[in-house]
């Protein structure tokens, strides 16, 4: 071969070589980049070229899908009863994209998860229209219909959780107000208009904030069983009967302000049972300021505060503060000053009294399905932490069934099911200008000693009476219909 030959056959051999190069590197370094490019519309069109997997609970499908009317995009996400699931789908739509548990799990319900290669390759051999998997949750449709109808009913703003505390299974997950995902799902003006006015800036109620999950707020007394739990672990009282040292008036340390107590209730030197039958403010308070922020912040964390939570969907962190003094620890473990909790927070806390002290990690996805509804990953129980001995805590519940029994949440009350409970009307607004929060967290204990669910109530209404907003008036009675829907499913 000639010189010039040569040159020319190196040069060529040098462009197959970078062409080689090139094609590599865009179909296996970049390949995930560009495939999930927003540019690539035909990536778009693929996904929305079959219909989604199903959401699932109590084994019936709460989604589903439908061909659009218009667009490239050939099927669109639909939702039963949208509003009362919204808090657990979340949406998936053509021009938003999606969240919660339509986001976290979108590989298993359009089918290109990993996991499902196998039964997408038998699918292309034998001709089979590509389908995507299932998510199947833990929840409780009853459950969630007591829960939302309840918000509903009692209008304004408010969220629900329910657990079942021996596994850490959501069974209840509802926020009010809220939206219908089936209204935004395409891709039309419609379906922009119907965004735009969900969105905070056109909708002061916030309808499409996951208010059991996302928002956190002051929770008032029900945290004073984290406090109570406090000082029975850290050996400060022993006994729900055994009195404490509690003058009253007691004034905060380092100030010459005195806690006030809510009316004329027997809180000097009361004991563990009769403090948080009244809800007592100066008992838990110096609780509170005996024990330290170290401890008590150290008891807090143990349930969960501090950190967020995956159910997979995040939860955000609920907050007990550090490095306050003596005062503001006071204030704190009353659930106020600078404490904040979602719903579920303090649903896990009434979840881990109830299951003896040990807290389960909650999780709402039962496990996901492939098209052929074989098993493709199992979700198993898992401990979380133990914030309490299985002694204190049944100390505990003895006190929290006080409070049901004779004391302030008597309106959680069922007929032969023992049923413990805290009441919290938590301040708000500054100067507690505004309408206080009402709480509740409760559990159910059936007669084999069984605890099938424990709950957490929040209802913010702006338009209430003051005077009428308690967390035994308004949050009590939901918490006690969530609570029988699920007892009476084990029927």
């Amino acid at each position: 071969m000639n010189k010039p030959l040569r040159r020319i056959a190196v040069f060529c051999g040098i462009l197959v070589l970078a062409l080689l190069i090139r094609d590599n590197y865009l179909q296996y370094v970049r390949a995930d980049e560009l495939r999930t490019n927003t540019n690539n519309r035909r990536v778009a069109i693929e996904r929305y070229a079959y219909p989604r997997g199903d959401i699932i609970v109590d084994g019936n499908p709460i989604t589903g899908s439908t061909q659009s009317k218009s667009g490239d995009f050939k099927y669109k996400r639909t939702y039963k009863n949208g509003p009362m699931w919204a808090p657990v789908t979340g949406y998936s739509s053509q021009a938003f994209d999606g969240n919660q548990l339509e986001k976290i799990d979108d590989g298993i319900l359009t089918g290109n998860d990993d996991r499902l290669f196998f039964r997408n390759t038998l699918d292309m051999i034998t001709g089979k229209p590509k389908q995507g998997g299932n998510v199947v949750t833990t929840l409780n449709a009853a459950a969630q219909k007591a829960a939302y109808d309840g918000l509903k009913r009692q209008g304004g703003k408010g969220a629900v959780v329910a657990l079942e505390p021996s596994t850490g299974k959501i069974l209840a997950l509802a926020s009010y107000p809220s939206y219908d995902p089936s209204s935004f799902a395409g891709y039309s003006n419609d379906d922009a208009k119907a965004w735009n006015k969900l969105q905070k800036k056109n909708n002061p109620a916030d309808p499409m904030l996951n208010r059991a999950l996302r928002e956190t707020y002051p929770p008032g007394s029900t945290f004073k069983v984290v406090t109570a739990a406090a000082a029975l672990e850290n050996g400060l009282y022993t006994d729900a009967n055994q009195h404490t040292k509690s003058p009253l008036p007691w004034i905060m340390p380092g100030t010459n302000v005195p806690l006030k107590n809510e009316g004329n209730i027997p809180c000097k030197n009361a004991t563990m049972r009769v403090a948080l039958q009244w809800s007592c403010n100066t008992v838990f308070g110096k609780i509170g300021a005996d024990l330290g922020n170290d401890k008590m912040l150290a008891e807090a964390k143990k349930f969960g505060f501090d950190s967020e939570q995956f159910t997979p969907v995040r939860s955000s962190a609920s907050v007990f503060s550090d490095k306050m003094n003596a005062a503001n620890t006071a204030l704190s473990s009353i659930g106020q000053y600078n404490t904040a909790a979602t719903p579920l927070q303090m649903a896990m806390v009434a979840s881990a009294v109830a299951n003896d002290g040990k807290l389960m990690k909650p999780y709402m996805v039962d496990k996901l399905q492939s098209s052929t509804l074989d098993t493709v990953a199992q979700t198993e129980p898992q401990e979380m932490s133990q914030p309490l001995s299985s002694k204190n805590a049944q100390i505990l519940q003895s006190m929290m069934e006080t409070v049901v029994k004779d004391g302030t949440g008597k309106n959680a009350q069922i007929n032969g099911v023992t049923v413990g409970g805290k009441t919290g009307t938590a301040q708000h607004g500054v100067a507690n200008s505004a309408n206080p929060y009402a709480w509740f967290i409760s559990y159910a204990k059936l007669s084999d000693g069984s605890s099938p669910v424990a709950v957490a109530v929040v209802i913010e209404d702006e338009q209430a009476n003051r005077g009428d907003i308690s967390g035994g008036g308004l949050a009590a009675p939901i918490a006690k219909s969530v609570m029988e829907a699920v007892i009476n499913g084990k029927k």
